[in-house]
């Protein structure tokens, strides 16, 4: 069987390359949104694929506006390491047509620079999420689908000092 066939093990399977956005607003709070598919299942950030020979900030960029509708925003920091999940068996067999595991992600920490009604989820052709939110850093891995809590705990580790620089700045303490 061809790598990466549908029925195919999930483990033998490749991951799907990706990127991550943590969009903090100007008190350091993140942005959180739903997905049209799931409207019962947890919050997420946004994130998405990395086309063929596209650089993983070119990516970003591009899902940002493709996903939130605004290009108001420059990145500040990106993860130290990729991160990876495994899609659950059930869920891989469905999604990317059968073919990836999961997804190894380079995620960036951005600085939103608009106001919240830069915000428009429905500007894509086929949008994705249906509402959104601002949550705290901390509370992250609680709004996610649990195959993917792990990635969230270790984004909370890396960037909660900077939500902590951002909160701190507001109140004046820099």
């Amino acid at each position: 069987m061809k790598s990466g066939a549908p029925g195919e093990r999930t483990e033998s399977r490749p991951y799907r390359q990706g990127v991550g956005a943590v969009v903090f607003e100007s008190s350091g709070r993140v942005l959180v949104a739903r997905r049209i598919d799931a409207p019962d299942e947890a919050w997420q950030l946004p994130q998405g694929g990395i086309d063929e020979g596209e650089d993983p900030r070119a990516a970003i960029a591009r899902e940002l506006v493709e996903e939130i509708g605004t290009d108001k925003f420059e990145i500040i920091a990106e993860s130290a390491h990729w991160l990876s999940y495994d899609l659950p068996e059930d869920i891989a067999e469905r999604v990317w047509k059968g073919r990836f595991r999961g997804q190894r992600q380079k995620w960036f920490a951005l600085r939103f620079t608009g106001v919240d009604s830069d915000i428009a989820l429905g500007a894509a052709p086929h949008p994705e999420f249906s509402d959104w939110k601002w949550v705290a850093i901390e509370t992250l891995p609680e709004t996610i689908v649990a195959f993917k809590r792990e990635v969230y705990e270790r984004l909370v580790t890396e960037f909660r000092p900077l939500a902590e620089s951002i909160r701190a700045s507001v109140r004046g303490e820099s």
